[in-house]
Order: C-alpha cells, then sequence, then structure tokens
C-alpha cells in the first residue's frame, strides 16, 4: 500500500511525462512490481514482461490437475510428487510457485438474518483470565446469553465451565428476565453436544432435562459456523472492550453484582440493531411479553458426586478438605453443593454442612465435629500414657495445666515425665513435681533436675525393660506406704527393762 499522493504522482510521470515503469520506481524510490500495480489499478494495459524459463514449467499441468482434484493438498506433498517425477528445484521456491496455481476459494455470502420478538437466543462461554482466591489460582468465565432481536445481555462470571455452572447460568438468565426464548442456539460445547457425525448430533442429556423442563429448544450451530450465532460472538467482543477492559477484579461476587448492572444499565442504552429508534431497553420491553413463561419451581443446579472417606474424618472436594463426623470414617458420602455451601449426605441423611471454599489445599472444620472426635479417642485409649502418669502420679495433672497454658508441648513434656516415672518411681517423681510446683517452674526438665539433685551420692537409676503389654507390668502402679507403722511393733513399753533385771 502507497500514499494517495504517491498514486498520484506515478499516474502523472507516466502519462504526461512519459517516464517508464523502470524509471519512475527508480526516482521514487518504489519497487517496480509497485508501479504496475498502480497503473493496473487506473486502468493501463502493460504489455507482457519477458519471463524466463522455470524449472515447474513441465510439471504445471500436473499441478494443475492434482490441485483441482485436491484442492486441500499440501505444498510439501506435492513437493514429493513432482520430485519423482524429476523435479531438482528446492523446497521453498517450490512452496511459493505452488501457491500461484493453488485455486482460490470463493467468498462466501451470507444472508442477514432477521428473528421475531422472543424466537430465539444465543449462548456461549468467554474465557477472561485467571482471579488469585487464596493459593488457588482459578480461571474466570464468563457466561453470556443474548436475545436475538432486542439484543439483550446477561452476563454472569463463574470459576469454570462445568455443567453445573452451565445450568446456573441459564436458570439467572431466565430469572433476570422473567422468562426464556423459544429457541437456543449452541456452538460444539462439550456442555451441549456430547457427539456429532455429520448431520447426527448427541446432545448432552443434562441439557435436554433443561430444556424440557422450561420448554426450550436447544439447537446447536454447523461445526465452525460462529457466524449462525454472530449476535453472542459480537457481544463477547462488546463486553471485553466496554465492561471488562481495565477493571480490577478481586472478589467474585463483587463482580457478577457490578455486571449485572451493566447489562441493565450502560449495556441497555445501546441503539438496537433491529430498530434503531429503540434502545435495547425499549426493545426488550416489547420482546419480554413475547416470551415464555417460566414454570414454577426451578431446576436442580446443584453438584452431586461420591466421595470416599478414608481413615481421617474428611471429604475432598474442588481441592478442600470438608470435616465429617467421626463415625463416617471408611464410608461414601455424597457431596451436594451450591455456589455458597457444600452439604455431606449418608444416604438420605445430612451428616455435615459447611461454607464452599473456592481456595485449595484448605481445611473447613466443624467444632463439634472435633470435640466428639477428641472426645471418642479419649475413651477408647483409657491406659494410654497420660492416663497412667495421672494416675501415678496425681500432682502431674496440675503441672501439665500450667504447661497447657504457657502453650508448651503436652506430648513432648508427658513423654519425658513418662520416662521419669520408670527410671526414678512414682513417689520420686511426685516429691520432684510438687517442688517444681512450688518454685513455679512447671517444667519436665526443671522435675528431672530435682530428681538428679535428690539422686546424688545414691548409686545411679537404670531403666527397667518391660513389656509393652498392658496387661502386664508395665501399666502397673504401685503405691509406696509409709513404714513407720512398722517401728512401732518393735517399740518396747516403759519400764519394761526394769522388770526384766529385777526377774533376773
Amino acid at each position: 500500500m502507497i500514499a494517495a499522493d504517491q498514486e498520484a504522482r506515478v499516474l502523472r510521470l507516466y502519462h504526461a511525462e512519459k517516464w517508464r515503469v523502470h524509471t519512475i520506481a527508480r526516482q521514487l524510490g518504489l519497487h517496480h512490481a509497485t508501479v504496475r500495480r498502480v497503473l493496473a489499478r487506473a486502468g493501463v494495459a502493460m504489455a507482457s514482461q519477458r519471463r524466463w524459463p522455470s524449472r515447474i514449467d513441465p510439471f504445471v499441468s500436473f499441478i494443475q490437475a492434482t490441485l483441482a482434484e485436491y484442492p486441500a493438498l499440501t505444498a510439501a506433498r506435492l513437493y514429493d510428487m513432482v520430485r519423482q517425477r524429476g523435479y531438482s528445484g528446492g523446497p521453498d521456491h517450490f512452496r511459493h510457485l505452488v501457491s500461484l496455481y493453488r485455486p482460490r476459494r470463493p467468498a462466501e455470502v451470507y444472508l442477514r438474518l432477521r428473528t421475531l420478538p422472543g424466537e430465539q437466543g444465543q449462548v456461549d462461554w468467554a474465557h477472561f483470565g485467571t482471579l488469585r482466591i487464596g493459593a488457588a489460582c482459578r480461571p474466570l468465565l464468563g457466561f453470556l446469553m443474548v436475545l436475538s432481536w432486542s439484543r439483550q445481555i446477561f452476563l454472569r462470571f463463574f470459576l469454570n465451565a462445568r455443567m453445573e455452572n452451565f445450568l446456573r447460568g441459564h436458570q439467572a438468565a431466565f430469572l433476570a428476565w422473567q422468562g426464556c426464548p423459544r429457541v437456543l442456539l449452541y456452538d460444539n460445547l462439550k456442555s451441549a453436544v456430547l457427539e456429532r457425525r455429520g448431520d447426527a448430533v448427541r446432545l448432552h442429556p443434562t441439557l435436554l432435562a433443561l430444556a424440557a423442563h422450561y420448554r426450550f429448544e436447544p439447537r446447536p450451530v454447523a461445526v465452525g459456523r460462529g457466524n449462525e450465532k454472530g449476535r453472542v460472538e459480537r457481544a463477547v467482543q462488546y463486553v471485553r472492550r466496554a465492561f471488562f477492559a481495565g477493571r480490577a477484579v478481586a472478589d467474585l461476587d463483587r463482580l457478577n453484582a457490578e455486571a449485572a448492572q451493566w447489562c441493565v444499565e450502560l449495556a441497555a442504552e445501546r441503539r438496537c440493531p433491529e430498530d434503531r429508534t429503540l434502545s435495547v431497553a425499549e426493545a426488550f420491553a416489547q420482546e419480554r411479553q413475547a416470551l415464555l413463561a417460566l414454570p414454577p419451581n426451578e431446576f436442580p443446579t446443584d453438584e452431586r458426586l461420591p466421595v470416599a472417606i478414608g481413615k481421617t474424618p474428611y471429604a475432598r472436594f474442588d481441592g478442600n478438605d470438608y470435616s465429617v463426623p467421626h463415625t463416617c470414617t471408611r464410608r461414601t458420602l455424597v457431596v451436594v453443593a451450591d455456589l455458597t455451601t457444600v452439604r455431606l449426605l449418608d444416604g438420605a441423611v445430612l451428616v455435615a454442612t459447611h461454607p464452599r471454599s473456592y481456595g485449595r489445599g484448605e481445611q473447613i472444620e466443624a467444632a463439634a465435629h472435633l470435640a466428639a472426635l477428641v472426645a471418642a479417642k479419649r475413651n477408647a485409649s483409657a491406659h494410654r500414657g497420660l492416663d497412667r502418669l495421672q494416675r501415678a502420679v496425681p500432682r502431674s495433672q496440675e503441672l501439665l495445666a500450667a504447661l497447657a497454658a504457657r502453650g508448651d508441648k503436652l506430648g513432648a513434656a508427658t513423654a519425658a515425665l513418662l520416662r521419669l516415672l520408670d527410671h526414678h518411681g512414682a513417689a520420686a517423681l511426685d516429691r520432684a513435681t510438687a517442688e517444681a510446683l512450688a518454685a513455679d517452674s512447671p517444667h519436665s526438665q526443671t522435675v528431672r533436675l530435682i530428681l538428679e539433685r535428690h539422686r546424688q551420692g545414691s548409686p545411679p537409676s537404670l531403666p527397667l525393660s518391660l513389656p509393652d503389654d498392658p496387661r502386664r507390668l508395665r501399666d502397673l502402679v504401685v503405691r509406696p506406704h509409709d513404714l513407720g507403722s512398722y517401728d512401732t511393733l518393735i517399740e518396747q513399753p516403759e519400764g519394761a527393762d526394769d522388770d526384766d533385771d529385777t526377774d533376773r
């Protein structure tokens, strides 16, 4: 492409000054082919140029006949075929020459389609990047439905294009318009078309159930024929530049609220293409009367899927863990989820309800589930180490409570005290625990130091290897008793020695 003033100069120099093509090209800094093209558009008949013979000349008729029968045959395959017939040129130059002989597809002509009010709507998904929620990076997808006559737009954003959100988009559009069109057009979405062979189309059974509920006809367009639903395709571009461009997205609910307001305000103020005297809002007010009435009940759009509960009482759904009662472990529950709530069912019994999280790797727990689990584990392990320690050394409960108030780890302290119990015995550990509490130093290391100080001068205590079976010696608690009562047995009454001497 050259400027209009350059074209005028080329024509003036050729017609008025009688310059030759190469002279014009050299003086104006243009290619000679560009000069010829300008003259040809102006109606100047150019003399045929001298053409040097080419290596492809003997194969032109073969190439034209082959391309006439197989128009989509690649230049690489044609190159192999002519090489077998004696062509000696290179592949790059051959590819350029073949493009000159390849038959051009005639431009397709389209009819302008018009629809009646309430007759047709068009549906599509559009990708709008991603949205960061906690540790998750979720895709942000826009569901669009456009009424073909009034061009009224419905826009709703979701975090995936699953079938449930596809149904929710339809339902929200019908509720916003208080009706639905008689026909909805789709391209080859997986949520709409399961299989297609020629003119035979197998629609998704869930979409057919939705269509039967709201009494509209789902109609897929031909493959690669985006023009058949051009209204929604243009609406996608309109949404990108007029609504989404430059908009900061931090929260999905806020984005959907802004989209709903934009659809009924700014997007509805544009002129209606079917009747330029009307705005989209005014045209939609007329078209609403022709929409099909909605049934009294809504179509179910909840997500439902079975989930296996393992050893821990949590159900994994959409990348997050939701707590369940501990009695549900090693069983299969059913997750029923909407956009805000996750419910878990055991048959027909509701066992848990949680707010839905759209992050990743999060653990959503109910306090009642954890409290019941802790109580059950405590009752099941009545002879565990903590109980043994509390029964042997009653003061240890006060020491552990002080440790918990300070935020120390009770597991490590309990293990250390149990080792001291095995090495020093219950009585010594009880005295050392009382001394540590009196000194306001509730710590297992303090108790150990006190026991070591009292043991100075005594032979070292050696750990005993006892069996681990709780029915044997390890969990037996022997309380030492005061041996002072035995001293009274050998005490003699006053004057007993005098009587004995008298007798002697």
